[in-house]
């Protein structure tokens, strides 16, 4: 095995693993509210079996489901981060009508429910699928 496959196995391992956790984790937050909230866990369930089937299969086909999932978590984490960052603001403004500006960003990102940045792990996880993807000659 050389050591480009090497860094592929690795890559797919961690974007695994990565998927996996981030998975199991908005299972156990109970992210399933309503059909936005189920976004990102049909595209993580997605995400795990395209980078099994590719990972199996190096397929044309398989490399094509992959990168195309990858941009889709790109999409839906810079969405994810811009619903929790409104929820923040709007909850924000009912606490404290006053608060305007800087300030009222900063108590929005500072925020506990919902972590405005947690949905940037999705944009993480689809730039690692690509990285992964990047120049992969199939089967």
């Amino acid at each position: 095995m050389g050591t480009l496959s090497g860094l592929r196995r690795l890559l797919a391992g961690i974007l695994m693993l990565g998927m996996t956790a981030t998975f199991v984790d908005l299972l156990l937050l109970q992210h399933d509210e309503d059909i936005v909230q189920l976004v990102p866990l049909v595209l993580l369930a997605s995400g795990i079996v395209a980078v099994a089937w590719h990972a199996w299969t190096w397929s044309p086909a398989s490399g094509t489901a992959v990168r195309v999932l990858m941009a889709l978590f790109i999409g839906a984490g810079v969405a994810g981060v811009y619903y929790h960052f409104a929820a923040n603001v709007e909850f924000q403004r009912e606490t404290d009508p006053a608060l305007r500006g800087s300030a009222l960003a900063w108590q929005a990102l500072e925020a506990k429910v919902p972590p405005a940045l947690a949905p940037g792990a999705m944009v993480q996880l689809g730039l690692l699928g690509l990285a992964y993807t990047y120049r992969h000659k199939e089967r």
